[in-house]
């Protein structure tokens, strides 16, 4: 507890910081100084570019990733690839005063070469995404960033709320591609499944998208299966798999391509994750 109130207060430290030529520390550990709050910004990663726009910024996006598709005002900005494939010409094009990029990303050291200021913040967990949210606000220069990520907070807590006492400690498995891999309780996903009150059948020591033997969920026998991967459709068929609880009581929840964005993002929308998964729970959301 005492390691969580003092992550806040580093963040709500960093938030009342903001002035001009504010400086922040990336996930590289690599310190970024900026003349000016930026005004042309390429996002890289979908969860970045929601949430520049839940900062309220998204006018200043200028590119972005393949992948990033929310909010609608996004959809029409240019394109510029992914983790692997980054269109460097493209991006130095836009001239852009910032880029936010996965400290996975290849394309790091190649903007930097170009004398591009680069930024990395990838949120893999809760407290990586109110960092990254911090950093974010700080060198954006957003006045109310700490309310608006209570905000996003309050709105999970009003998610688990909906939750019925009787539903809490459900055991539940979280499928987030038919390999198959799952979200264990080290995940994003995994933290926002214990904020709810349910139960992870997959350990945080496998690592936080481990691959699994389909029999471990056999021998685990969850009593809610998510599944954020339609071509997962075919898990009753699975060997051994009519056996498992959810699976036999038809608890098993497919979430649309729509609802599985929301819900493997550490991102803003975390709020929607969590109702969705009420929904789940409560067999009034997904189709199962």
């Amino acid at each position: 507890m005492r390691n969580v109130v003092r992550a806040w207060l580093v963040a709500l430290c960093a938030f009342a910081s903001q002035a001009h030529g504010a400086g922040i520390v990336d996930d590289r550990g690599v310190a970024l100084e900026l003349p000016r709050a930026p005004q042309r910004i390429v996002a890289m990663l979908p969860s970045l570019t929601e949430m520049v726009c839940e900062l309220g910024a998204c006018d200043r996006l200028v590119g972005v990733d393949d992948f990033s598709n929310w909010p609608a005002q996004v959809r029409g900005l240019p394109r510029l690839g992914g983790l692997e494939d980054t269109n460097i010409e493209r991006v130095v094009a836009l001239k852009p005063d910032l880029v936010l990029l996965a400290s996975s990303s290849r394309a790091v050291g190649r903007l930097e070469g170009l004398g591009i200021k680069v930024a990395t913040l990838e949120p893999k967990s809760l407290a990586d995404l109110r960092r990254a949210w911090a950093q974010l606000a700080q060198v954006l220069e957003v006045a109310d960033g700490a309310a608006r990520w209570q905000r996003l907070e309050a709105g999970v807590d009003a998610a688990a709320r909906r939750l019925p006492p009787a539903l809490r400690g459900t055991t539940v498995y979280f499928e987030v591609n038919s390999a198959p891999y799952a979200a264990s309780e080290a995940s994003f996903i995994g933290e926002m499944l214990a904020r709810i009150g349910v139960v992870n059948v997959v350990p945080g020591g496998l690592g936080p998208f481990p691959k699994l033997n389909p029999e471990f969920v056999v021998r685990a026998d969850p009593q809610v299966i998510m599944v954020s991967d339609h071509d997962a459709r075919a898990i009753r068929t699975r060997p051994g798999w009519d056996h498992i609880r959810a699976v036999r009581d038809g608890r098993v929840c497919f979430f649309d391509a729509a609802q599985g964005d929301v819900l493997v993002r550490a991102g803003p929308r975390m709020g929607q994750a969590a109702q969705l998964m009420v929904d789940c729970l409560q067999r009034r959301g997904p189709a199962r």
